[in-house]
């Protein structure tokens, strides 16, 4: 019988008070049934939905089996993109925040490899990366994969739906053939099965369809009836008016030309798809996480592996391409047990797509009316907050307390003013409620932090 007890285990007493210490109380389902077999070295093939709690599964066995007095590369976690393989390696750095000396090192694009470089030759016991990044260490002969224990291949589907399959190949080919793989992915295609079989030694298949989060979700289809798509998603916004959206669509064109036609009409609103330079997309997810924008108009690939937390409502400005898609996307609202809204748009050439979600439902599903058009009449949905970006970060040894203290000096702005703070290496973000924003923008370009001048502006 499983156990959802962490303390039932056979974890290392440094993670179980680590665990402890962030009340991470009881397994996860796809943690429950996976870790017992992660633990005791099994391959392990995992399907399970983002927010199942699949990062810590594979973060608790990479630290249960490090050992930390050899300084060198014992696991390795492939993630499809940077914002994925940052959280991966956050999570882990907070898990092994008891354990003495561990060090998880990140290799992404779309940041400068110099920094990389230096890293890598202090060493490092884990490595989190995108495929193409890790790639390019490899052949510059700067990684040694000849004491790696534990490969991790996280949403593997998405790193063949992007195009990752030679990279990973010449970076599996390079890694130890005795060594234990983990891999997860949310849905199962031909591909993942071809992988995994030429991958994994006798795994153990685990599929996990945890309803706890999903139930929360209520979905809703609406008919078009000869609506144009942006107008009916500008009726559902200001219908609902929800504090934070996340709207999908099939393509990179579809995306832009939505969040152009929002923007026109004056909604707050960002895009998010692969045709954004990396700094842009950094900003975009930024801004969105700390209420600076309501609605985020994404593709499936670029929202794949995103943190958002809290999210009022999704909406599908069509239906997704299959069934598996269409379920990644509405577990995008109503995660850990939290209420959410799932809206999807139906028009006369999306029958045989909204069929198919249909048959999932194993219900039959009716259309309802779109919202009137009087709608469009009220105030645009705007943000609550406006992102202020300095030009200071970690490197110049700024800390949120620092940004917080310039603000609030003899009472120029109040702590409630300000919101989330986000720190990168050469920039810090800061977000300033809407009315006092330029107040904040004052301060920060005639005043200094920590006895330093920045330069800061609104993005």
């Amino acid at each position: 019988m499983l156990t959802n007890e962490f303390n039932q285990l056979k974890l290392p007493e440094e993670l179980l008070v680590s665990l402890t210490d962030l009340n991470y109380q009881q397994m996860t389902p796809v943690q429950a049934e996976s870790l017992p077999a992660i633990l005791a070295g099994r391959d392990v093939i995992v399907q399970a939905r983002t927010g199942s709690g699949k990062t810590a599964a594979f973060a608790l066995g990479l630290l249960a089996k490090l050992n930390v007095q050899r300084f060198r590369i014992q696991g390795l976690v492939i993630c499809p993109t940077r914002e994925l393989a940052e959280q991966v390696a956050e999570e882990i750095r907070k898990l092994c925040r008891t354990m003495h000396n561990v060090k998880v090192l990140t290799l992404c694009g779309g940041v400068p490899v110099k920094a990389q470089i230096i890293s890598l030759e202090h060493g490092a016991h884990i490595l989190v990366g995108t495929p193409g990044r890790l790639l390019d260490h490899l052949e510059q002969q700067r990684l040694d994969f000849s004491e790696l224990h534990t490969l991790v291949l996280d949403e593997a589907d998405r790193m063949l739906e992007m195009g990752f399959q030679e990279p990973l190949a010449a970076l599996i080919d390079a890694t130890p053939a005795e060594r234990q793989t983990l891999l997860f992915s949310a849905t199962y295609p031909a591909g993942i099965e071809r992988m995994a079989a030429s991958l994994l030694r006798q795994p153990l298949r685990i599929t996990v369809t945890d309803d706890s989060g999903q139930s929360a979700t209520q979905q809703r289809f609406f008919a078009l009836d000869g609506v144009p798509r942006d107008e009916a998603a500008m009726r559902l916004l200001q219908h609902y008016r929800p504090g934070s959206c996340l709207v999908f669509c099939n393509t990179k064109r579809e995306a832009q030309e939505l969040a152009d036609s929002l923007k026109y009409n004056q909604f707050s609103v960002l895009a998010l798809h692969g045709d954004l330079e990396q700094k842009d997309r950094d900003q975009t997810l930024v801004q969105f996480s700390n209420q600076s924008a309501c609605v985020l108009v994404a593709t499936d690939v670029a929202a794949r592996g995103l943190d958002i937390n809290g999210l009022d409502l999704v909406i599908n400005l069509q239906p997704a391409h299959d069934t598996d898609t269409h379920i990644h996307r509405i577990g995008r609202t109503g995660r850990a047990g939290e209420a959410g809204l799932a809206l999807t748009l139906v028009g006369p050439a999306d029958d045989y797509k909204f069929r198919l979600i249909e048959d999932r439902l194993d219900e039959k599903v009716a259309l309802q009316p779109l919202p009137g058009s009087e709608l469009l009449q009220n105030r645009p949905l705007q943000a609550p907050m406006v992102t202020i970006q300095i030009q200071g970060g970690k490197k110049h040894k700024l800390r949120p307390g620092d940004i917080v203290g310039a603000l609030t000096k003899e009472q120029q702005l109040e702590v409630t003013d300000i919101g989330k703070i986000q720190l990168q290496p050469m920039w810090s973000y800061v977000a300033i409620t809407r009315d006092k924003a330029k107040q904040a923008l004052s301060i920060l370009n005639n005043g200094k932090i920590k006895g330093r001048s920045f330069r800061a502006r609104a993005i």
